[in-house]
């Protein structure tokens, strides 16, 4: 197979065909922005305290009297989970006592919320804790609904890399669009709380195979001087854009299952889009499609306003597609000898420890005071310099040495993170954020094109293992405070150094076969 890169340098590095799949590929990306993150509002979980019936009969000193006052954390609020016992708060009242000055309440016998609960409406009007009860004793069953969210990004991370690559970039894009629309939907309308995970799995499967089916395309469909480009205000960016939007849309519709209709409604947009994005001419190619490739190309010739060669693929190049192998590559060949083996294992490694780390660092961060609509927005606003930075830094350094720079900074943080005042936190989130962007495009550029999507497929699943476990880890600062950002920063240090016998792949060509990936400097050497 000829370089694909020499093949098409007539189209140029710039041009309308360009932009034009830079600019609709990035509108697909804001939607992920959405889609990953609403559980802060769904699943939100509002002030209440127990609900205490309006035929009580109860003075009003009693109602107010009824909840009783624990100490949290140094401050007094009201109990959430329980009341003094109703019947003999009743009789208290009936017969004219006073709470406080008449009876001593902490003598009163308290009782569960047998009556429900009573939840405040000063931010949300419902959410799933309030329709379902998700409190005290169901408490664990709104960090477990999250939890299958990254379940479901496990799934579509194993899945959607094999698809694309035996199917097509295009079609496992617009598949997953359909199927998170649907998915959406159907939670909207889910009648209980097992149905909302059960969704919120098939959610979190086509929202992680939509963005790296999207991201692959790009990488591929776009030129080399504007995949760095794609990669950070392109892809990361625009999910930014989406995260920050996400808590106006919410602060509009206050009602969770109006938010989700809302949410779903928005990728109906997107489907005209199939007639407007081109399928990768480079799969295409290296599938042997070479007459629906050539097609694509010539069509972007003319968008660019460039003469295409009256022979875009040589002769010979087209006898050696034609007649090679029809091999369908899978998830296994990424694995399978030993080279790839060593690159795999060493990416994965990567990924699990730039996730955990930043997830360290996020669950260290003191929560902002405030309107939650704003913290989120101001959440989200903090990555976007990071985003700015690492554009400039992908342009002009090479991966390995900028990888491992901020993958030392980020661990650093983890171990100073007792020492140091919660400001410097962000010095921390701000590395793993470009550390973030650097591994993905990194990763991109390893792998090639027959196993792009599963490579970047198979290292993101590592990326949600290492978000599952992190909370495990982080429960070790019950034994010492100390432990997890030890361990966090361990693994961090560790990956920067697993990092320098990577292949650099700074300016080089886009690997096509498995051979070509062989030959990358550091593939041999780091696997003897």
């Amino acid at each position: 197979m000829g370089d694909y890169d020499d093949v098409t340098a007539f189209l140029g590095q710039k041009g309308p065909y360009f932009y034009r799949t830079f600019f609709l590929l990035n509108t697909i990306f804001i939607s992920t922005g959405f889609f990953g993150l609403f559980i802060v509002f769904v699943g939100a979980t509002p002030t209440h305290h127990c609900f205490i019936p309006d035929s009580g009969n109860l003075s009003e000193a009693w109602r107010k009297a009824i909840i009783p006052i624990k100490v949290v954390n140094g401050q007094e609020e009201e109990s959430k989970c329980s009341r003094y016992r109703l019947d003999v708060v009743r009789n208290l009242s009936a017969l004219g006592y006073i709470p406080g000055r008449d009876v001593n309440l902490t003598g009163v016998e308290q009782e569960c919320c047998v009556d429900g609960w009573s939840y405040s409406k000063d931010i949300y009007q419902s959410t799933i804790v309030t329709e379902w009860d998700l409190v005290c004793d169901n408490e664990w069953k709104t960090p477990f609904a999250s939890s299958t969210l990254f379940m479901g990004f496990l799934i579509g991370s194993l899945l959607s890399g094999q698809l694309s690559d035996r199917f097509g970039r295009k079609k496992v894009l617009f598949g997953s669009l359909v199927a998170q629309l649907i998915s959406v939907l159907i939670q909207a309308f889910s009648p209980s709380w097992e149905v909302f995970c059960i969704m919120f799995t098939f959610v979190g499967a086509s929202q992680i195979s939509l963005y790296i089916s999207a991201f692959v395309l790009g990488t591929e469909v776009l030129s080399k001087s504007m995949r760095e480009v794609f990669t950070t205000l392109g892809a990361f960016l625009h999910y930014c854009i989406g995260y920050m939007t996400l808590p106006w849309i919410a602060y509009a519709m206050r009602e969770w299952r109006t938010l989700l209709i809302i949410l779903s409604s928005v990728t109906v947009v997107y489907i005209p889009l199939w007639w407007f994005i081109p399928e990768s001419p480079r799969w295409l190619y290296s599938q042997g499609r070479v007459e629906e490739a050539e097609a694509i190309l010539r069509d972007a010739a003319r968008r660019n306003r460039v003469t295409a060669p009256e022979v875009i693929f040589k002769d010979t190049e087209q006898l050696d597609v034609a007649s090679a192998p029809k091999n369908k590559y899978s998830m296994i060949d990424v694995l399978k000898t030993n080279n790839i083996r060593c690159v795999t294992l060493m990416c994965l490694f990567l990924w699990m420890a730039v996730n955990i780390g930043y997830y360290g660092l996020s669950l260290n961060t003191s929560n902002l005071s405030g309107d939650p609509y704003v913290n989120c927005f101001l959440s989200a606003l903090t990555e976007v310099p990071a985003y700015v930075v690492s554009t400039a830094l992908l342009r002009n350094c090479q991966r390995r040495p900028l990888l491992s720079a901020f993958l030392l900074i980020g661990g650093g943080m983890l171990f100073l993170i007792q020492l140091i005042p919660e400001t410097v936190e962000m010095v921390g989130k701000f590395a793993f954020t470009i550390s973030f962007t650097v591994v993905y495009i990194y990763t991109a550029e390893i792998y090639p094109t027959v196993v792009r999507s599963a490579g970047v497929g198979i290292c993101s699943s590592a990326a949600r293992i290492g978000t599952i476990a992190a909370p495990y880890i982080i429960y070790l600062g019950s034994i010492n405070k100390y432990l997890p950002y030890i361990i966090m920063g361990s693994m961090t240090v560790a990956s920067s150094a697993v990092n320098l016998f990577l292949p650099e792949t700074f300016r080089k060509e886009l690997p096509e076969t498995v051979e070509q990936m062989q030959q990358l400097n550091n593939v041999t050497m780091c696997c003897t």
